[in-house]
């Protein structure tokens, strides 16, 4: 990502003002932390833990979740106050910095890339600093959204995932395969994972949706009785799970 954009769109109102981010993130750490687990649970079938990249860790509750199923690691994150919080709340190794200008001497069997490649500039330096960190025969986990899921095309330019300057770019699992190739990657499985959110989040992602909608002003009533506490489980099928070996 670069600097200017990182600064402007994922600084600390992404995290905490609503609208197309989030009304409280760390309020949602223990969910995060629990698809974290799902994703060791999962990654077994294919793998034993080891050295786990999480890139785009926010304050590192995905990573913590990998952790618990025996993954052991670091993770990268521009935005510097979730970065410490990752270090200093859940004492996770966490270095500031984006995708793409990440350096390490270090190799790992593992980098995550969970709701992070429709966010990145430059996709293809940040692909090729994934090539340069992971061993010969290393995993690839992508989570993103799919933009010819039936969701993407019943909604079309209201689908949820169509909210620039913060999503930048939209892959089906087709496209992400055919610009992972080009890398040396080749898939090796793909699904839907499990998504849940609070009430508070949801709330203030259909308001933030909803003002576009011709009758958004009257369906945005129906905000009002959703509980801030509650655990939505997320019901369109336009999010997948790709993993690659290089």
């Amino acid at each position: 990502m670069g600097g200017d954009h990182v600064g402007v769109v994922y600084g600390d109102e992404y995290f905490s003002g609503g609208a197309a981010g989030y009304p409280d993130y760390l309020a949602e750490g223990e969910l995060l932390r629990r698809r974290g687990q799902w994703y060791g649970r999962l990654l077994a079938r294919y793998t034993q833990a080891g050295a786990v990249l999480d890139m785009g860790a926010a304050a590192g509750f995905i990573l913590h979740g990998l952790q618990d199923t025996g993954w052991k690691g670091m993770g990268i994150e521009p935005n510097a106050r979730m970065a410490r919080f990752g270090r200093e709340r859940l004492r996770l190794e966490i270095e500031c910095s984006t995708c793409e200008g990440f350096r390490t001497s270090r190799q790992f069997d593992l980098i995550s890339m969970i709701q992070v490649v429709a966010h990145v500039t430059d996709i293809r330096q940040a692909f090729q600093v994934c090539v340069g960190a992971l061993k010969p025969g290393g995993l690839l986990l992508i989570e993103s959204w799919n933009r010819r899921s039936w969701t993407a095309r019943l909604l079309g330019k209201n689908w949820h995932e169509y909210s620039p300057p913060s999503v930048l770019r939209w892959f089906s699992p087709e496209d992400l395969e055919a610009l992972l190739r080009q890398f040396g990657f080749a898939k090796i499985a793909q699904g839907r994972p499990p998504k849940r959110i609070l009430g508070a989040h949801a709330k203030t992602l259909l308001d933030y949706k909803l003002r576009e909608w011709p009758m958004g002003e009257k369906l945005r009533v129906i905000t009002n009785f959703i509980p801030d506490g509650a655990e939505i489980p997320y019901p369109a099928e336009d999010l997948f799970w790709a993993l690659f070996r290089r």
